[in-house]
């Protein structure tokens, strides 16, 4: 099978696993790298042929037309997720926490309140505390082994500082796939408190078998407050294209996000445009149809191991390819549990705490890989506590 097989990332200026021993302790030569979100699978044959044209003409200069990028993206949206788009929606980031960042950066003033569930990708608090904006973390409830909102707790956390609410939809590092009802009453919370939504479906494609994304897009009486973010970078292992798309319908955000664009002199590298072009096509639907059958048995794999053993709980993994683990069960501290996971099984995983609250007693695990590295995972897992079983 084709994700069986991958090259050898170590010493080829991957930060995942060149820079996991400074991290973590953790030797790339003995251990495994669990941690960045990127995949340890080749791209798409579609994408590495659309990368090799462009080395044989050989000339790297300023890219024109993007018609054929945004009909690209234009087919995709419609064909894999039922939402129609106009191309002039579409701005081209330099990724999606660039994107992230010049929403908070368009439609928010130093010293206003940006809303996030959390715990929730890291990156998020990162750019909107560089940005002198106020961090306002609402905690997603833990119900079971399943993340669920509280609105109203969240609606009693409102002081009127906020501008802004930011939705991970599917969400990281908890892999759920919201319902309609709960999009929706994600977006009468922002309706209530007046705030301007960004909703980053970067994994909207990564879906396991029985789960549908719904993008916030197709809830009613949200649209004028709504801005939506994808990009290929997760989907096809091209994360180094630094390449996403802020997609916005309503006239007035997309005219305060332009001035900003056009204010900082943004615009996206030939890579990435090429990439992407040859990414949402035919051929890569189908080699995202084979990858998320390939997770899908590695998520099993991997459930089934964590789970085995007494204290661990592997959070029921809905999209995404990222593992979160509870070890509360365990009762040992996070410097204790983390301390076996690093010392003696040799694995890199995300540490729970850079997620924000509600994260202290997880860490993430990427899934991105051949099953021999996941059934060695769970294997070295089971030997770090042992004497738990």
């Amino acid at each position: 099978m084709r994700f069986d097989q991958t090259p050898d990332r170590r010493n080829t200026h991957c930060v995942k696993w060149d820079a996991m021993e400074a991290l973590y302790g953790v030797s790339p030569d003995e251990g495994i790298s669990m941690w960045v979100a990127d995949m340890e699978f080749p791209a798409a044959p579609c994408i590495q042929q659309a990368v090799q044209d462009m080395v044989d003409h050989g000339v790297y200069g300023y890219f024109g037309n993007d018609s054929a990028y945004e009909t690209a993206i234009q087919w995709w949206m419609d064909t894999r997720h039922g939402w129609q788009i106009d191309p002039s929606w579409i701005f081209t980031t330099h990724g999606l926490v660039n994107g992230t960042a010049m929403c908070v950066d368009a439609f928010t003033n130093p010293g206003d309140g940006v809303v996030l569930f959390t715990p929730v990708y890291h990156a998020f608090a990162r750019v909107i505390a560089a940005a002198d904006r106020q961090v306002v973390e609402c905690e997603l409830v833990n119900n079971d082994g399943r993340y669920e909102m509280d609105f109203d707790a969240y609606d009693a956390q409102m002081t009127g500082n906020e501008r802004m609410v930011i939705l991970c939809s599917p969400h990281n590092p908890g892999g759920r796939v919201w319902t309609k009802a709960e999009l929706q009453a994600v977006a009468a919370f922002a309706k209530r408190h007046e705030l301007i939504l960004v909703s980053d479906e970067i994994h909207h494609d990564l879906t396991m078998p029985g789960h549908t994304h719904i993008p916030m897009a197709h809830i009613d009486g949200i649209a004028d407050r709504l801005v939506m973010m994808t990009a290929t970078t997760k989907t096809f292992n091209i994360a180094g294209s630094h390449s996403g798309n802020v997609i916005i319908a309503d006239p007035d955000l997309r005219a305060r996000f332009a001035k900003r664009m056009a204010a900082l002199g943004l615009s996206a590298n030939s890579f990435g445009l090429f990439m992407a072009t040859a990414a949402y096509s035919p051929d890569g639907a189908a080699w995202v149809d084979e990858l998320c059958a390939y997770l899908d048995g590695n998520r099993q794999i991997f459930d089934a191991g964590i789970n085995a053993i007494p204290g661990l709980k592997s959070m029921p993994l809905e999209a995404t390819y990222l593992a979160w683990v509870d070890f509360a069960g365990t009762g040992m501290t996070r410097d204790e549990f983390t301390a076996r996971v690093q010392e003696k099984a040799k694995i890199a995983a995300n540490h729970g705490p850079t997620f924000g609250k509600g994260g202290d007693t997880f860490l993430r695990f990427n899934l991105g890989a051949p099953r021999a590295q996941i059934e060695d995972a769970v294997a070295r897992m089971q030997a770090a506590f042992a004497d738990l079983q």
